[in-house]
């Protein structure tokens, strides 16, 4: 696998529907390392996790139905940027799967992107081993207001997933959120007002936010361009950033609704803040929710799985948490 070309791999039939999910709203093909294989990629870029993810991803893909839309196409006919959304089931192999929470992920991009070629196969992949079923959400982004339109995604793969819990073999009331950057702000705003208490669904048993994004107010207080600010309010949450930091878009201050949570981000990220993830961790211990928040000593934004960097083992650790907890 390491010696194919991401061309190959993303052209190839198996996977050609979801290929385009590898990283949604990029085209891929108009990139040099379109045509560099795995290994290659991995000593160029640092993305050394791609094997893996592939791996696991074209197992799936042989066994049958591993991929659902979100919406008909009546439904995205009104709403195009409904059209890209969907999950990809990654089934674990022990049995004893069928009776843990599955974990629902959902991959970070900024709101313009959705990275499941890194924080998403791959990931899933290990909480596999780790023994949970996975589902990877493919989500709405390039439209204002992205988080809250996401909370339908996310409503809207649960109930999919209640509809086929006996081919899934889950407890659809049974679940664990992770999710990475702006993914992260996604599993965080669903524990507030506008999330499952608004659709009528199961609180998760956990969530693991993964260097997330959680407060407009940081990013208020931060020395750069307020209309820049205001823009990625509008993007985000369909807001202005101080409508943002007096409501619930503001996550440390609306914490009630959080379950037991695992935060992970390393010290020197360059994109997000590592104070977002203090801040909630703070806001948790607070009003006694269970939290653990681990900081790695080096290293930056969009550490993944963490192969091969300090934050190596994180979705081990949070498993362990969970279910000591």
């Amino acid at each position: 696998m390491k010696d194919r070309t991401l061309k190959s791999l993303l052209e190839d039939p198996m996977i050609a529907e979801i290929s385009e999910d590898a990283i949604s709203k990029w085209d891929l093909s108009k990139e040099d390392f379109y045509d560099w294989t795995l290994q290659e990629i991995a000593d160029k870029k640092g993305w050394g996790n791609l094997e893996r993810g592939f791996t696991r991803l074209f197992d799936i893909a042989s066994r049958g139905k591993y991929y659902y839309k979100l919406y008909s196409e009546e439904e995205c006919a009104g709403a195009p940027q409904k059209s890209n959304t969907n999950f990809v089931f990654f089934p674990s192999d022990e049995s004893a799967a069928d009776n843990r929470p599955f974990i629902l992920l959902v991959p970070g991009g900024g709101f313009v992107n959705v990275w499941s070629l890194t924080e998403g196969w791959p990931v899933a992949r290990i909480f596999n081993e780790l023994g949970y079923h996975v589902f990877i959400l493919t989500y709405q982004i390039c439209v204002p207001g992205a988080a809250v339109k996401d909370m339908d995604d996310m409503a809207r793969a649960l109930e999919i997933i209640k509809t086929y819990r006996d081919t899934f073999h889950v407890d659809p009331d049974s679940y664990i959120t992770c999710g990475f950057s702006a993914g992260g702000y996604n599993v965080c705003l669903w524990n507030t007002e506008k999330g499952y208490r608004a659709y009528g669904l199961s609180k998760p048993q956990a969530c693991f936010p993964i260097y997330p994004v959680t407060s407009y107010r940081i990013m208020d207080e931060e020395d750069w361009d307020g209309t820049e600010k205001d823009d990625i309010a509008m993007d985000s949450v369909g807001c202005t950033i101080k409508e943002a930091c007096d409501s619930c878009f503001e996550i440390p201050e609306h914490v009630e609704g959080f379950p037991p949570t695992a935060i992970f981000v390393a010290a020197q990220d360059e994109l997000v803040n590592p104070d977002h993830s203090r801040k909630l961790a703070e806001a948790l211990e607070k009003v006694q929710i269970p939290c653990m928040l681990e900081v790695g000593p080096s290293g930056g934004h969009g550490f993944a799985d963490g192969v091969g960097m300090c934050m190596e083992g994180w979705p081990k650790r949070a498993i362990n948490w969970y279910e000591h907890l």
